[in-house]
């Protein structure tokens, strides 16, 4: 398979302390949505989204994404929080397949920057995200997500 030159990558830097919350915290919604971490995305190496983010409610709608994958079937991606009211532009993050490409866009974009990707290859970058994300939670908080998935608040759409 011939891949687009286009490369993106994922940083992540939780900002919130290790002892903001625990496996008994796993109905505490506030407390979910206090957990916080700077997300940084980066296309051919140059600064295209930046910003603070409740990490777990982030992580909920990476999760969420991943298990509506079947198959050849690859849905949409829209990221939106509860803690954010202004979506007339669209959702703060979105991966949008089209046949076998795909865009990923932002309303916080740092810089206008041409992001079409191979479906493939995207659709496995943003997996491998949301499981190193998904271990890094567990490994840094010391929790378990699976405790906290069904209580974590999401947003499919403003």
């Amino acid at each position: 398979m011939e891949y687009s030159l286009n490369i993106i990558s994922f940083e992540y830097k939780f900002i919130s302390d290790k002892g903001i919350i625990s496996n008994k915290d796993k109905i505490n919604v506030p407390t979910i949505l206090a957990v916080e971490a700077t997300v940084t995305i980066k296309i051919n190496n140059e600064l295209y989204f930046e910003t603070e983010l409740a990490i777990l409610e982030f992580y909920k709608a990476l999760y969420e994404w991943k298990e509506q994958i079947k198959g050849d079937h690859i849905p949409e991606f829209h990221y939106y929080t509860i803690e954010y009211g202004d979506y007339e532009d669209g959702a703060i993050l979105s991966l949008i397949p089209f046949s076998n490409k795909a865009r990923v866009k932002t309303i916080w974009a740092e810089q206008d920057l041409y992001n079409v990707f191979e479906l493939e290859y995207i659709v496995n970058e943003f997996m491998k995200f949301e499981e190193n994300l998904r271990q890094d939670i567990e490994d840094y908080f010391e929790i378990n997500l699976n405790k906290f998935i069904k209580h974590i608040p999401w947003m499919t759409s403003p």
